[in-house]
């Protein structure tokens, strides 16, 4: 067994976004451009609604895939082919934009909270203008798998002989929503050839003899093994890993492809109505 340690740490900026919506933002930022094949990671909350009533507009995207996921609250979903849904507490949204996809993200309150967290994945040259395709799944489709001081929601890949309903089949992402008792462990076997981080959300954790705290990411380093003890609150913390795609990644705002070219091109066909070449494939419940 050789246990991952922590390459980097990346406090969350603050990031506006949308409408005026503040979110924590780790990857994608100065101090972590990406971590192939991660884009962009952006926790978003707050109990305030003047913060994000006016949500995110509709806007475009091309090459890569979003995957959302909600924590509390809903966010109400729109898009330029004509589907409509309600990412209820709970629920995972994988959005293949490919070709092209404009869509508007509207989150809401329930009970007085909202939160969660989106997620861009990079495509590889070959699918960035295939079909854009969509996987939306509730809460109740989501297994848990219970170990000791620990539950763990399996969104994406495996844990054990668990599956999760989530499947990227170009970068073979496992994505793990981990909550841990106080003192509590979790180890878990990692491919040495996919890239990982771990992003703490509530609590605080110690990983390989280094602490964790809220809003703090940990990029791990080479080796089959991760290895974590929640703090004296608990923790709270996703597990995320991906085999890396290993091309060139230019990105300006929500367009990501290989080159300046395909970049200017995505440009062309957005300001020329083009964008978007061909209706999305659905599934989930």
């Amino acid at each position: 067994m050789n246990l991952r340690r922590i390459r980097q740490l990346v406090p969350a900026y603050e990031v506006t976004e949308g409408a005026g919506v503040t979110v924590h933002r780790s990857i994608g930022t100065p101090a972590l451009r990406n971590l192939d094949p991660f884009l962009m990671l952006d926790h978003f909350g707050s109990d305030n609604p003047d913060e994000y009533i006016a949500g995110f507009p509709e806007h475009p995207h091309r090459g890569f895939i979003t995957f959302t996921y909600m924590l509390d609250g809903h966010m109400e979903h729109r898009d330029s082919m004509g589907n409509r849904g309600d990412l209820k507490a709970g629920g995972i949204q994988w959005m293949k934009a490919a070709s092209g996809v404009i869509h508007s993200e509207m989150p809401q309150q329930t009970n007085g909270l909202m939160r969660g967290f989106q997620l861009w994945i990079n495509l590889p040259a070959r699918d960035k203008m295939s079909a854009p395709a969509y996987q939306e799944f509730s809460a109740a489709a989501i297994p848990e798998v219970r170990l000791d001081g620990a539950r763990v929601r399996v969104l994406a890949g495996e844990l054990g002989d668990t599956r999760g309903v989530i499947e990227d089949p170009a970068t073979d992402v496992r994505y793990l929503d981990v909550s841990l008792q106080a003192g509590a462990r979790f180890s878990v076997p990692l491919s040495d050839t996919h890239n990982a981080f771990v992003y703490v959300f509530e609590g605080g954790a110690r990983l390989a003899d280094e602490v964790l705290a809220t809003h703090n990411l940990a990029v791990l380093g080479p080796g089959d093994t991760m290895d974590i003890e929640a703090g004296s609150s608990g923790a709270r913390f996703i597990l995320v890993a991906g085999r890396p795609i290993g091309e060139p990644v230019v990105q300006y705002g929500p367009f990501v492809m290989n080159t300046r070219d395909e970049i200017k091109q995505a440009f062309a066909d957005y300001e020329a109505g083009q964008l978007v070449q061909a209706r999305a494939t659905m599934t989930g419940h």
